[in-house]
């Protein structure tokens, strides 16, 4: 990535505010998002680099199908009004993993987005991951981490990442679903969810099909099917944590004004 698309830090950094703000595991909702990419080098990864290295030694051994592509690990974050700002830069895949071990994540904040896939019946439609991936057997919405191919003037353009994730890992295009609504959020222990819902006009059981007929000419091979969720028991599925919120609020009516 060339380094015009990048930002040197502003006149007004931001002061991270994480812990003010609603309680985890809550879903909340923002009128803007902007994420804004810094350049040099995360503080994590220039003060645990040894570690870093050493940890991902040992996931590539579990797990050698593994990349340490760039991805945008952001550094500090902060509501202010109905608004979400942060500050990010380019970082390997290895230093996210090796933090996310860590239970103090003093450092260091990763902020992704859920495109929420609604079908016309009125059930979620998510992804199970495949074996070989960094959250093996996991169920949540098609999504992944902000890459550099999703900066535009240095700041991340969160829907483009959205309809690419969602395109790459199901085949479904977000431009034949209805956006509801704007963005919600939900955090825990420093990892920031980005909430939208997307209304298809398929039933669940058309949508699966329609993912598992893209599964064999995926280009990235990364889920092992397709999954209907009708109701929020947690048990129902291997979901990952940040999923609970987000089938909490659907399912209790927390979307319904924007049916």
């Amino acid at each position: 990535m060339a380094d015009g698309t990048h930002l040197s830090r502003p006149i007004d950094p931001i002061i991270d505010n994480l812990a003010d703000w609603p309680a985890e595991k809550t879903i909340f909702p923002l009128k803007t998002v902007q994420i804004r990419v810094l350049s040099g080098i995360h503080p994590v990864v220039t003060g645990h680099g040894d570690e870093i290295a050493q940890n991902w030694a040992g996931e590539i051994a579990a797990n050698p199908a593994l990349w340490d592509g760039q991805m945008l690990f952001e550094d500090r974050i902060s509501i202010t009004g109905d608004g979400l700002f942060a500050e990010a830069y380019v970082a390997p895949f290895s230093s996210f993993l090796w933090w996310r071990r860590h239970s103090s994540r003093q450092q260091g904040r990763h902020i992704f987005a859920y495109p929420v896939l609604e079908s016309s019946d009125g059930a979620l439609v998510a992804i199970r991951m495949g074996q070989h991936t960094a959250n093996a057997g996991q169920v949540y919405f098609a999504s992944g981490s902000f890459e550099p191919m999703d900066l535009v003037d240095g700041v991340c353009d969160v829907e483009a990442n959205m309809r690419r994730e969602v395109r790459e890992e199901t085949g479904l295009d977000l431009a034949d679903a209805e956006a509801r609504g704007g963005f919600h959020a939900s955090h825990f222990r420093a990892v920031v969810s980005l909430v939208k819902l997307y209304r298809f006009a398929l039933t669940a059981d058309e949508m699966v099909a329609a993912i598992e007929k893209n599964m064999p000419v995926a280009e990235d091979k990364e889920i092992a099917g397709a999954v209907a969720i009708r109701s929020a028991d947690p048990e129902a599925q291997r979901y990952n944590i940040s999923m609970l919120p987000v089938l909490d609020w659907y399912f209790s009516g927390g979307s319904a004004t924007f049916r």
